[in-house]
């Protein structure tokens, strides 16, 4: 008989050690019975109900029209797209004046490569001129609609033709970008010249 009581105390003892891990599970994670306030909600309520602060960088005088896009777009950063609009306009230009068709139809858009192709097949183009300086003046306009990102530069360029540096052309740009304002990516296309 004496082996029959132990079983009965371990079974007493088990038990009492599963009522105590329960209880301290439910001390510890609670009881939700239902009636309680969804804390997901209210915290999703708070972040809408602020409105949400548009940090302007100090931009310089020719730069103030950018403004406008960073009321609009959050992500936008005006340093990368004018050094990514001046590396397009000097890839855009040595294509254009190499005659290279391919790499100009995945910069501009359809009538932008249209007019470009038109020229380059005409001879309108000079392979013998390379840049010598480019600058950009200012942003002529920068504007957000119907869900496109659309920004203006002038550009100030010199090209050296046939290596001759007394021969310097100076030409005055102004060129449109543009690209869907939900895309994070640098994908950029002139839309016009």
């Amino acid at each position: 008989m004496v082996y029959g009581d132990l079983q009965f105390f371990d079974i007493i003892i088990f038990g009492v050690i599963a009522i105590f891990i329960i209880y301290r599970l439910r001390s510890v994670l609670g009881k939700r019975t239902g009636f309680q306030k969804n804390l997901n909600q209210q915290e999703f309520v708070k972040k809408e109900s602020k409105p949400e602060q548009v940090k302007i960088p100090q931009l310089k005088e020719n730069e103030q029209k950018l403004e406008e896009v960073y009321k609009k777009v959050s992500s936008f950063d005006h340093k990368i797209f004018l050094d990514g609009a001046k590396k397009a306009f000097e890839i855009i230009i040595t294509a254009f004046n190499k005659g290279d068709k391919k790499t100009l139809k995945n910069l501009v858009s359809k009538d932008v490569y249209t007019a470009f192709e038109t020229a380059i097949d005409s001879g309108s183009n000079n392979p013998n001129s390379q840049f010598y300086s480019l600058v950009i003046e200012s942003v002529e306009d920068a504007k957000v609609e119907g869900g496109t990102i659309s920004i203006a530069v002038n550009f100030i360029s010199e090209q050296i033709v046939s290596d001759n540096e007394e021969s310097v052309l100076k030409n005055k740009d102004t060129w449109v970008f543009e690209k869907p304002e939900s895309s994070s990516g640098p994908e950029w296309k002139l839309v016009s010249t």
